[in-house]
């Protein structure tokens, strides 16, 4: 029970984010895993990147396509379709250009990027009507 009200903080919270702080929060996680790659090259560093990064677009692609769902499906079925969308990007960036640790920030930032637009879209247009 606890557990669902915290998640429902959380989700209201990122979802209502009228000044993109968790979009640019998300950017600076992807800023994280670029210089742990570089440098540092720490998994603990990467999973908790990873982690706050997959939150963050997991609730902005939950609401954007499972927005009439319960929260735990809104969860789950976000995070499958980060997946696929990091699949389907890093697929693109692949057959464009090799996959390397820049093109691999590329395709952190361009879900990141599409995560957010597509939960500002559904947002706008679940307040038109």
């Amino acid at each position: 029970m606890k557990l669902t009200l915290a998640f429902d903080t959380v989700e209201k919270s990122v979802v209502q984010d009228e000044n993109f702080l968790y979009t640019i929060g998300s950017y600076s996680v992807i800023l994280a895993f670029l210089v742990n790659l570089n440098s540092l090259q720490s998994p603990l560093i990467s999973l908790i990147a990873f982690v706050i990064y997959s939150v963050i677009n997991t609730v902005f692609l939950g609401n954007a396509f499972f927005e009439k769902e319960e929260a735990f499906f809104r969860l789950m079925f976000g995070f499958l379709s980060l997946i696929m969308l990091l699949g389907f990007v890093g697929w693109l960036i692949m057959i464009i250009y090799n996959l390397d640790f820049i093109m691999f920030t590329l395709v952190l930032i361009i879900t990141a990027t599409l995560s957010s637009l597509l939960n500002r879209r559904m947002k706008r247009k679940n307040a038109t009507y």
